[in-house]
C-alpha cells in the first residue's frame, strides 16, 4: 500500500521550473553564460521564498504527522519512506533515531533518490534504520564531494554501528534523473529503470 502526502499543501514546483533548475545534461553543457546567469536568477527568484515558505519547522511536523497516521491504519506493519530532490532530505531525517521526537516512531526502512538541501554530516548522524541512496555523478545540487562525503559517512555507521545501507551511483545523471530523465536517451531511460528496481528491491529485502 502507498500513501503519498500532500506536504506542499498544494504549492509544489513545476516540472518546468524544475527544468530551469537543473535541464537534462546535453542542454546543461550547452548553455551559454548568459543562459547560466538568466536561470540563476530565475532560481532564486522562485526557490528563495519557496523554501521559506515549505522550510523545515512548517515541512517537518506534517511528514511526521503523516507517519503517526500511517501507522495507525489497521493491517500497517511496517512503514518505509521514499524521497525526491527536497523530499529525499525528509526521507533521511525520517531514517533517524529520534525522527517524531519518540523511539521507534519513525520508518523501518528508507530510500531517497537525488537528495537536495542535506546537511553533511549533521542530517546523516542519528540514522538508524536500513537506507539506500540513488545518485547522479552529475547532480549539480549534490556535487562529486558531497556524495563521497556521504558514501565514507555510510561505510563508518556500517563499520561503528552496523547500519545496513548502500549507495548507487549512477553515471552521467543529473539531479532529478530518477523521475524527470531524458527519454529520449536509451543510458536515462534505463537509469530510471534501474533506479526504480533499486528502491522496490530495497524494501522487499527491509519490508517484508
Amino acid at each position: 500500500m502507498v500513501y503519498i502526502p500532500d506536504v506542499h499543501e498544494g504549492d509544489s514546483l513545476d516540472a518546468e521550473f524544475l527544468n530551469t533548475v537543473e535541464p537534462q545534461l546535453p542542454e546543461r553543457n550547452a548553455r551559454s553564460m548568459i543562459d547560466k546567469a538568466t536561470a540563476t536568477a530565475k532560481t532564486g527568484a522562485t526557490l528563495g521564498p519557496w523554501l521559506v515558505t515549505h522550510r523545515e519547522a512548517v515541512a517537518r511536523p506534517l511528514i511526521e504527522n503523516f507517519i503517526d497516521k500511517v501507522r495507525y491504519i489497521p493491517g500497517t506493519n511496517k512503514v518505509g519512506v521514499i524521497g525526491f530532490c527536497w523530499g529525499g532530505r525528509y526521507a533521511i531525517l525520517a531514517g533517524q533515531k529520534h525522527f517524531s521526537g519518540m523511539e521507534g516512531k519513525g520508518v523501518d526502512a528508507v530510500y531517497t533518490c537525488h537528495p537536495s538541501l542535506v546537511a553533511i554530516p549533521s542530517d546523516f548522524e542519528n540514522l538508524c534504520v536500513p537506507i539506500s541512496f540513488a545518485l547522479g555523478n552529475a547532480d549539480s545540487l549534490l556535487g562529486e564531494k558531497e556524495v563521497g562525503q556521504i558514501k565514507d559517512l555510510m561505510e563508518e555507521k556500517k563499520k561503528s554501528e552496523g547500519l545496513v545501507s548502500e549507495v548507487v551511483i549512477y553515471e552521467d545523471q543529473v539531479h532529478g534523473f530518477a523521475l524527470r530523465g531524458d527519454w529520449s536517451s536509451e543510458k536515462d531511460k534505463k537509469a530510471m529503470d534501474d533506479a526504480e528496481k533499486q528502491g522496490i528491491e530495497w524494501f522487499k529485502k527491509h519490508l517484508s
